[in-house]
Parts: structure tokens; sequence; C-alpha cells
């Protein structure tokens, strides 16, 4: 018997008829052909289906679709602007944040949270916030090091927001 949920994915609305035992991961994938989202290893361990569910990241092989019902979920497809990729995109590509690509998704969506909450953050909250997050191929460094620079980005945006802002209100 399929359970009818409304799913906000992206900023967009999907009404969907689902299985009881999908999760969140197949139907993005599978349902709504979101595949930058990857199946690791099933069991919640490596992070790389990683997804924002209200705000905050989850591994999606562990949510049922039917528990995200009237929720709010980003994937890596909802993170870039438009046509131009987040500054932690660019940063991951820029500076050598990934090789092979595939924890890269989820990396970017832990990275993301964290850095919305606090783009302050410090190596070992970065680390910390990726700790779910598995890599064969980086040894992150160079992950931290793009999430430092993706945070630098993101407050000057920030700072140039706040002052056309007062200019405006003034």
């Amino acid at each position: 018997m399929k359970h009818e949920a409304e799913l906000t994915v992206n900023g967009e609305a999907y009404a969907l008829s689902v299985e009881p035992r999908k999760t969140l991961l197949a139907v993005l994938r599978d349902l709504l052909q979101l595949t930058g989202t990857k199946e690791g290893c099933s069991t919640g361990d490596c992070g790389a289906c990683t997804v924002l569910l209200d705000g905050g990241p989850v591994t999606s092989c562990l949510v049922l679709a039917v528990e995200a019902d009237g929720r709010e979920i980003t994937t890596v497809e909802g993170v870039s602007e438009g046509t131009e990729l987040h500054p932690i995109q660019k940063a991951m590509v820029g500076l050598g944040g990934l090789q092979c690509g595939f924890c890269t998704p989820g990396i970017i969506m832990s990275g993301f949270a964290l850095l919305n909450e606090n783009p302050s953050s410090t190596d070992d909250e970065i680390r910390r916030a990726l700790a779910g997050n598995l890599c064969r191929c980086t040894g992150y460094t160079k992950i931290v090091e793009a999430m430092q620079e993706a945070a630098k980005e993101m407050r000057r945006r920030s700072r140039k927001k706040t002052a056309r802002k007062k200019v405006r209100g003034a």
C-alpha cells in the first residue's frame, strides 16, 4: 500500500505516492531524478547521501520518504545559485577538495549546513561537521581548506548585502 507524501525539494513542491519502505534517497534519485545525491553504503556510515532536511544534514538512506512528508529537503542540486555555483562548490573544485567526486555531494551538503549556521567556523568545527562524510581520496586537508575559502566568500557576500541594505534604507 502506498502513502501520499508532500515534499518540498529545492524549493519545488511534489505530491508523491510512495511505498512506506522507500527511503528518501530512493525517492530523490529514482522518482525525482535528482541523482547528485549518491548512494554509498546504504547504512548511514559514509555520508555520500547527505541532504538537508529542514536545514539540517541527514543521511537520506536512513530516512523514509514518508518521514519527510511536509518537510523541506535541499539536495546538492539546490545549492547552486541559478547557473552559478555556490562558493562551496567553487572552492571544492578550485582548491582540489575533490578527486573521484563520489563523496563530494554529501560533503558539500554537510559544509553548506555548517557554514549557513556559522560562516566563521574554525578548522576543528569544519572537521567535526564533516566527520560523518567519508572520503577515500583526498585526505580531508583540501576539503577543510575549501570550506574555509567558501566561508570567506560567504562572509564577503553577506557584508556586501548588508551594505546594500543600509544604502537603500538610508
